[in-house]
């Protein structure tokens, strides 16, 4: 049986859809953030970072969302959920399963970070910190989250998905930097192209399972 270790709000929602479009068995391990919205102290006893998703199979120890989509799709048939390789669309999906957690994220845990900078120091200096993490995020994080907003709308516009003609996995993985980046990014663009795409995703019945295995996932409505 595969254990999830679910954190709420977080891009472990991913995982229990990909277990669901795979139709595995699984259980859940719920676990709540702090106030200072983090993962628990308690995740350190599966994984020494303490994040999550982590999930474990067969005596195995598997992080990184990344890792865990790709493992659970070579151990348990998923060919499905991956375009024929040697195709261009194989390759389109090769990047964007990369480029979720490694261009698009980093960008958006900043623009989280810098958000909530000027509530974490005390009051009477807050003022100067909202003025300097303001700053931050207009000149440096904005305008390239507005590029790959831009990219994102490219793509899903080519032809409905973000790799290919068809659903696959590139779409789980892309589905929680949109979703958050729905919330987080001053888009002064159209956005019609992903509103219909995210509308395609949470109406996919395995999706809608997932949230009810894991419980709270405020992305599911951005």
């Amino acid at each position: 049986m595969i254990t999830v270790h679910y954190l709420d709000n977080s891009r472990a929602h991913r995982i229990l859809w990909l277990l669901e479009e795979l139709g595995l068995d699984y259980q859940v391990k719920v676990y709540h953030r702090t106030k200072e919205y983090r993962a628990p102290e308690e995740l350190k006893a599966i994984h020494p970072l303490g994040k999550s998703p982590v999930i474990e199979d067969g005596g195995r120890i598997i992080a990184e969302s990344g890792a865990i989509m790709e493992y659970l799709i070579e151990t348990y048939g998923g060919e499905s959920l991956r375009p024929p390789e040697g195709t261009d669309a194989r390759l389109r999906y090769r990047y964007w399963m990369h480029y979720a957690e490694g261009s698009a994220m980093p960008l958006l845990v900043m623009k989280l970070i810098f958000a909530r900078i000027p509530g974490q120091v005390p009051f009477f200096i807050r003022p100067v910190a909202k003025m300097i993490s303001g700053g931050v995020a207009s000149k440096l994080i904005d305008p390239q989250l507005a590029d790959h907003l831009s990219l994102w709308i490219a793509e899903v516009g080519e032809d409905g998905w973000f790799a290919g003609s068809n659903f696959s996995a590139a779409d789980i993985a892309m589905s929680f930097p949109v979703e958050a980046g729905m919330t987080r990014i001053d888009k002064g663009q159209d956005t019609t192209v992903l509103r219909g795409w995210m509308e395609r995703i949470r109406a996919r019945p395995a999706y809608q399972r997932a949230l009810t295995r894991g419980g709270e996932y405020g992305y599911s409505t951005s």
